[in-house]
Parts: C-alpha cells; structure tokens; sequence
C-alpha cells in the first residue's frame, strides 16, 4: 500500500521539529552548561566510547534504550562516565497519540534513573505538538521536567516563514502533498528563521527547564557507607575510666550483638550525612527518600 501524502508529510514535520528543538534550541543551552562544569554531553554522533552513533544506555532489567541526550560525571570522547541527566524529545501531533508516547518515554528512562538511584539523576522530556494535560501531568508526577512548545506555538513560528501547517484530519491529500514539497525545499535561510522563531516561542520553558536541570546537578550522591555495628556497650562518666577501660578491651576477639548502622552520605560539592539508624526498617526508609 502506498504511503499516503498526510503520512509522509507528518514524518516529515516530525522529523523537522525534532532535528530543531534537538540541534537548535537545546544542545546550545546543554553545551554552554557542560562547560562550566565538570560534565560531558554525549548526542547522537560518532563517539570512540561507545559503538554506533546512537546514545544507548541499559536500565535495571538490562533492556537498552536509545536516548537523545545523556549528560555524564567524568566522561569524555573515548570513556563513558556517570550518567546524571537523561532527556528525550518527541513531537505528537494528535493528543489521541500523546498519552502513549508519554507512556513509551518514561518506559524508557525510569527504569534507568533506577539503576542510576546514587547519582540522583535529573531527567527531562522536551515535547512540541498536542500533548494533553494527562499525559504531561503523568510525566510530571513520576519526576519529568518538562519543555512543552505547544501546537499553536509551532504553527505561529512556520507562519513567519510563510508555511502553513495547520492541517487536520479533514485536510485534503492535495495539500499535504504541497506541503511536503515545502518543506523539501526550505531554504537555508527559511530553516534559521523558523529555528529563531520556535526559539522565541519556547525560551520561557527552556528557561525553567535548564534551571531545574542546574539546580538538580548541583549535587548528587557520590557514595554512600553504612557500617553494621556489634558489640557490647560500655558508658563512662569520666574520661579516666573510659581510657581504663580502653587498654583492656580485647579487639581481636569482639563479642556482642548488634548494636546500630552507621550510615555516610558523600555528595559531589563535600557535603555529607552521618546518621545512625538502629534497625533496617529505618534505614531503608531513610534511602528510600534520598531517591526522591
């Protein structure tokens, strides 16, 4: 069956936006960030540290996933490092659509944000089209930061190069076959001046996007100690005592029960978290919010 003239031209747009909001207005942001810090960026491209061109990483469950951008701890060209941000990018043009492809991406990244828990990644989604409120509502409780370029959005910034896109299910084959012509043939200078007008449209979202980004990597989880703690307690009130008793404890045979878990928490800027936790319940709560 031949593919029909809406199909191809909705590809087409697809693929347009995406190679947009990618290369256009989110690398710059991302490139410019990385280099002030001690961060690499890894996109789609040719990198001696992994095969392929495609940003691949695996989640918990070992399924590998190919991802737009990854920004990692001590990376570089030729070693992968510590991933601490994952973003994807997607355009729907149906909100009909949408719920699935939010679906499909926190699929993919949560499982990875999962297996990553101690670097407390940040994870985003950048999407343009028609995504209904559920579905951007459903990324954002599960954590998401989100740049939404809403569809009217989009459709405003190709009116400035004279290309008109608001078409519906009701449009005729004809004039998405014009249209497709359209974009195949957009100058070099029409493609800047779209970029610059889904720029203008969208630098509020990106704005707050990379400021949540910033404000997530400034620090995260670098290692964590707990330490199980058996013996047998001894109290003094006077530090003779203590020191007594210290020259005659014998510490190459201990003896006693449990006693408590001491627990270290080392992030990347030298804060730390010393707790002391006398059961596992407690303890595992205690990680359990440091993942959130």
């Amino acid at each position: 069956m031949a593919e029909s003239s809406s199909h191809k031209f909705g590809q087409e747009l697809g693929k347009l936006i995406e190679d947009i909001v990618l290369n256009d207005i989110l690398k710059p942001r991302l490139q410019q960030f990385v280099q002030t810090k001690n961060y690499y960026l890894d996109w789609q491209r040719t990198r001696p540290a992994r095969s392929g061109k495609k940003v691949t990483w695996k989640d918990k469950y070992e399924n590998k996933h190919d991802l737009d951008f990854v920004i990692e701890v001590d990376g570089n060209d030729t070693q992968l490092g510590t991933p601490v941000a994952f973003i994807e990018c997607a355009w729907r043009r149906y909100t009909k659509h949408s719920r699935n492809k939010a679906q499909e991406i926190q699929g993919a990244i949560l499982p990875i944000v999962e297996l990553h828990n101690l670097s407390a990644p940040f994870y985003g989604a950048v999407l343009a089209g028609e995504f209904t409120k559920p579905a951007l509502e459903q990324l954002r409780n599960n954590g998401f930061a989100i740049i939404y370029i809403f569809y009217p959005n989009v459709v405003a910034a190709f009116n400035e190069i004279n290309l008109g896109i608001a078409f519906d299910e009701t449009t005729p084959e004809t004039t998405y076959t014009i249209a497709s012509q359209q974009l195949a043939n957009l100058s070099i200078s029409d493609r800047k001046k779209l970029g610059e007008a889904l720029i203008s449209v969208s630098k509020q979202e990106v704005d707050s996007f990379m400021d949540t980004l910033e404000k997530t990597l400034e620090r995260y989880i670098s290692k964590i100690i707990i330490i199980p703690l058996f013996g047998t307690k001894h109290e003094f009130k006077r530090i003779d005592d203590a020191l007594i008793e210290l020259n005659t404890l014998d510490i190459d045979s201990p003896s006693g029960g449990f006693d408590k878990f001491e627990i270290i928490v080392d992030y990347n800027n030298n804060d730390r978290i010393r707790a002391t936790f006398h059961n596992k319940t407690l303890l595992a709560d205690f990680l359990r919010k440091l993942k959130s």
